[in-house]
């Protein structure tokens, strides 16, 4: 830590808190789970995986793209302290894909599944958060309800979600950004606050409405054994589970997708020299999954919201993001009064947005016209992933773009141009046997008294079944008046 730099990052950390803040809770609620294992997860983030890892400037911690994979995760093993378990053989998997140095390989995977990855991700935090922020989520007599059926919603929960949205677009706009007073505070904690506000004064106009309105509830700590006595413990009797590996296997390549795009996008906000290494980052990662798979604690991954927060807030180096991770610590451990006036509506309304973001209609635009090779595995990807789960859903999107990677190259890989009655046949990179079909329709199309030319020149190698296909043909264009030039051809 270096103590010229703490006059630029002291404030950076405080800034980069208060996104944090109702991220953590919010996703910790949306997970179904205690609030209180959003802020655990937050300190992890901050200070242990920070501790380890290679970059400056990269915030981990709970992300709301995993919430999904957690409400799975905890229905399918029926508890909390099973994923735990799940989470931990996850660490793991994460520690030792940086050992075996598989970094790399997220070059390998498409822009279209990833950016369909996390539009699915949007999507099923929308459709998860809109019955939160609707006050569907519980039902009151001394609340003012439309009931239609066995549904039911909560008009002041409409006020405060409604509210919170309008107040993260605005946030959004460039009209804001130009007042200098109000653009350094970040757009989630001003919609937390006015929740919170409405909470307080409404309490007192409308006492019997807003008293049952859903809020967090962080439990007070008046002692160690009453902070320990909240963290949930991994239940290692579940070891003999199939699914307990498969979601294990699910939370490692999803979080370390997630941490390795956001080190992407993030070199392009602050390059640093050299750049971090991506192995050493999913070891970090790895650490921090084990240490809150132990402690009780929600996936951790780099996030990208809050690392650019961090940049664009001045941080010069990790001291920022280590004061973020104290100061979320000093808030759960001090000021659970204070949280506890945050309603669930507000928080609702900060992971719709998040959702809107990651699926924005730009993006399906944007994979609409670039044509079927970008749209069609994009769509595959967030079908799959809304039908069949996270894991499946990706692995569909990358056979749906493998297969229309093959169908271009092998389209592409020859062509046949017509100069009157000569044809010139073009073979643009090296020929397999499963080219032989688009070879035999290109040659078909030869009619009668033509002459044939072959250009190889960006060849280097031809099958055997390639050069069969061209020596049958070569036998028969006598037959049929067709001149060869430059055949056969020879190529190894």
């Amino acid at each position: 830590m270096n103590l010229k730099t703490l006059r630029q990052d002291i404030p950076a950390g405080l800034v980069v808190f208060l996104v944090a803040l109702p991220l953590c809770l919010g996703i910790a609620q949306a997970s179904g789970l205690p609030p209180f294992v959003g802020l655990l997860t937050g300190v992890i983030g901050g200070l242990v995986v920070t501790t380890f890892s290679p970059s400056k400037f990269a915030v981990s911690g709970p992300a709301a793209g995993l919430v999904t994979i957690v409400t799975g995760a905890i229905e399918t093993l029926g508890s909390f302290s099973a994923l735990l378990f799940a989470l931990i053989i996850a660490g793991v998997l994460q520690f030792m894909f940086g050992v075996l140095r598989a970094g790399r390989f997220i070059t390998l995977v498409p822009g279209t599944v990833i950016k369909g990855m996390l539009a699915a991700i949007g999507i099923l935090l929308i459709i998860q958060q809109i019955p939160v922020a609707l006050g569907a989520a519980e039902e009151s007599k001394l609340s003012t309800l439309v009931t239609g059926g066995a549904f039911s919603v909560s008009i002041p929960a409409i006020v405060v979600s409604g509210s919170g949205l309008l107040i993260l677009w605005f946030w959004s706009t460039r009209t804001l950004k130009n007042i200098k007073a109000l653009s350094w505070m970040p757009g989630p904690l001003v919609a937390v606050l006015f929740g919170c506000l409405a909470t307080l004064i409404g309490s007192r106009v409308f006492p019997e409405i807003i008293s049952n309105l859903p809020r967090i509830s962080l439990p007070a700590f008046d002692s160690i054994q009453a902070l320990t006595g909240e963290l949930q413990r991994p239940d290692w009797s579940v070891w003999q589970n199939p699914m307990v590996y498969m979601i294990a296997v699910t939370l490692a390549i999803v979080a370390s997708l997630e941490t390795l795009l956001s080190q992407e996008a993030l070199k392009k906000l602050r390059p640093q020299n050299p750049p971090p290494s991506p192995d050493k980052e999913m070891r970090a990662q790895g650490v921090g999954n084990l240490l809150s798979g132990l402690l009780g604690g929600l996936p951790i991954t780099a996030v990208i919201v809050r690392s650019s927060v961090n940049v664009s807030a001045g941080a010069q180096s990790k001291a920022s993001i280590l004061i973020h991770g104290v100061l979320l610590l000093v808030c759960g451990l001090y000021f659970s009064d204070l949280l506890n006036a945050i309603p669930l509506a507000s928080l609702a309304a900060v992971l719709l947005y998040t959702g809107y973001k990651l699926a924005t209609p730009r993006l399906f635009v944007e994979q609409f016209r670039q044509g079927a090779q970008q749209y069609v595995p994009f769509l595959a990807t967030i079908g799959g992933i809304l039908v069949f789960g996270m894991l499946a859903g990706i692995g569909i999107g990358l056979a749906t773009q493998i297969l229309f990677s093959i169908y271009k190259s092998h389209h592409n890989a020859m062509q046949l141009t017509r100069y009157d009655d000569h044809f010139v046949l073009h073979f643009q990179q090296n020929l397999t046997f499963m080219h032989n079909p688009r070879l035999k329709g290109l040659l078909a199309q030869i009619p009668e008294n033509s002459v044939v030319i072959v250009n190889h020149d960006n060849a280097e190698y031809l099958d055997p079944d390639v050069k069969a296909v061209l020596q049958d043909f070569g036998e028969e264009a006598p037959k049929r008046g067709i001149v060869l030039n430059q055949w056969p051809v020879t190529l190894v």
